[in-house]
């Protein structure tokens, strides 16, 4: 699982701003790892253009850079960024599907709009095209393909991308953002969550996520056993999801509360999950 070489810029960069992806990473074989760096890197440098633009036009700029940077990759031209350049080294060597790309670019367009997004189905919507996109992408780095790979890696990136909106609410409320659709939640739970402290209706909302998300990581885990072992980079999301979403629960489902949302890799126990192959 290890070997005892330094962590290249990309690696370190995953480390320093995605734990938990960067501990997964460590369970693939040494010849994936610095593709799938790269493919963890830039969803960190995509996932950050809402937080460095202050128009939705200029973000939009940004995300055309990163298409048509890759698209000059693609076509042999030398693009100076390293992840672009390291990205581009695993779509050759990966044969990565652009079109996966592309749905992870139109899908984080959504990121620039001012408004919650406006239901269930699009919140699901929203982390299938942004987590599961990635997990498909890295269950093709890991050689890993086929139907149940895919449906297994988008059930996880729903989970995944879940429980990461809702670790990041109290960074949005902050900053005036909400991106869960507590208008449409509050419907099912009668109370109109507030926005800026705890409240009956928040925790209401939470909890409806969280049952969703519990419920596509139970579905991911029926389809588990006709996955290869290969795939337990990916597998291991799930056990970090849920180790959240418990933590969630523990919490009283108060998504302000910065105990339950601490990053959580929890090296120790992933690597027994790997031993027993499960997840």
């Amino acid at each position: 699982m290890s070997d005892n070489a330094p962590l290249s810029l990309l690696g370190d960069q995953v480390h320093r701003l995605d734990r938990d992806r960067f501990v997964t990473t460590l369970f693939a074989p040494a010849d994936r790892r610095e593709a799938l760096f790269a493919l963890h890197a830039f969803n960190i440098e995509v996932a950050q253009i809402r937080e460095l633009v202050r128009e939705p036009l200029l973000g939009r700029i940004r995300l055309q850079w990163w298409r048509d940077s890759l698209a000059s990759r693609r076509a042999g031209q030398h693009v100076a960024h390293p992840v672009v350049d390291a990205l581009g080294n695993a779509i050759d060597e990966f044969n990565l599907a652009p079109e996966l790309f592309e749905r992870f670019l139109t899908t984080r367009e959504r990121d620039l709009l001012p408004e919650p997004l406006a239901d269930m189905d699009a919140l699901l919507s929203y982390a299938d095209g942004t987590a599961g996109t990635v997990n498909s992408l890295a269950l093709q780095v890991l050689g890993v393909s086929g139907a149940p790979a895919d449906d297994v890696a988008r059930s996880l990136g729903v989970a995944w991308g879940l429980t990461g909106l809702m670790r990041a609410f109290a960074f949005h409320a902050r900053q005036g953002r909400v991106f869960l659709p507590l208008q449409s939640l509050a419907a099912e739970g009668k109370d109109m969550p507030a926005l800026s402290k705890p409240s009956p209706g928040l925790a209401s909302s939470a909890r409806i996520i969280a049952r969703e998300a519990m419920g596509h990581l139970a579905k991911a885990r029926r389809w588990r056993r006709d996955l290869p072992r290969a795939a337990m980079p990916v597998l291991l999301t799930g056990r970090l999801a849920q180790s959240y979403l418990k933590a969630l629960q523990k919490a009283d489902f108060n998504l302000f509360d910065p105990v339950w949302s601490a990053p959580r890799p929890q090296p120790l126990g992933l690597f027994w999950r790997w031993l027993l192959g499960s997840c």
